[in-house]
């Protein structure tokens, strides 16, 4: 178990553990079963990936929209007079033509060897209306860097306008190893054809693992719960071998 400790400097940013909101970005409170339209949160693999990491909440009284005009960011919003905090004010501004920044009031301190790593929010990926703002991958090595901080995001297109509303999430933060070395290299003839052989015998045995779970969505698509049930297993093998 990591900690990750914080220093606020603007409460109402209310750093938490990101959680799909059903109903609500997360999609509508839709059962598994036939008719229903799939949702976000009917995929475990998304719902993992989106719940991996901070989620911040805009926290200012008024909405902020931004949008593309002369060729870069343009804003629009309400933020009163400058606290005189020496904080830049207003938080954003141009980052040139394609992006913009926001200075964030917060000071997250990882445990070493640990970075944190700025990701759109989830929402991002579910939205309808394209309005989410794109918080551009950085990562910073918080255990040494304890200054405030500021966060890039992409201008919209032309045409786009991206929103940031009082209390709702606006960015994701991921807390990753500082250093990830790894090495790709292709299988050799018996771990391929072993990979090969665990493929055939999940297929094989599909209709058992999914049974009672099978459904077909709205749109036709069909799911079934055989990655579910073997993601089950898998954390309870690994619960086990913890205890």
């Amino acid at each position: 178990m990591q900690t990750v400790k914080y220093r606020l400097f603007e409460p109402r940013l209310a750093p938490r553990r990101t959680k799909i909101e059903v109903p609500g970005w997360g999609g509508a409170k839709e059962p598994r079963k036939d008719g229903s339209h799939e949702q976000a949160w009917h995929c475990l693999p998304f719902v993992e990936g989106a719940q991996a990491g901070i989620e911040l909440f805009y926290p200012y009284e008024h909405e902020l929209r931004v949008s593309r005009r002369d060729g870069g960011p343009h804003f629009e919003g309400v933020f009163g007079p400058d606290p005189q905090s020496g904080i830049q004010w207003p938080p954003f501004r141009a980052f040139g033509a394609q992006y913009y920044t926001y200075q964030l009031l917060l000071d997250l301190k990882v445990p070493e060897g640990m970075a944190v790593r700025t990701e759109p929010h989830p929402r991002f990926y579910t939205s309808a209306t394209d309005d989410v703002p794109i918080a551009v991958p950085a990562t910073l090595r918080t255990n040494w860097w304890p200054l405030i901080a500021f966060v890039v995001f992409k201008t919209p297109p032309a045409g786009g306008t991206h929103i940031f509303r009082p209390g709702e999430p606006f960015m994701q933060l991921l807390i990753l190893p500082t250093d990830n070395p790894f090495e790709l290299v292709p299988m050799d003839e018996t771990e391929a054809a072993e990979r090969e052989l665990q493929s055939r015998r999940i297929h094989a045995s599909r209709a058992t693992l999914a049974k009672d779970t099978t459904w077909t969505s709205s749109t036709r698509t069909v799911f079934d719960g055989t990655y579910r049930h073997i993601l089950g297993a898998a954390r309870a093998k690994d619960k086990s071998a913890e205890d």
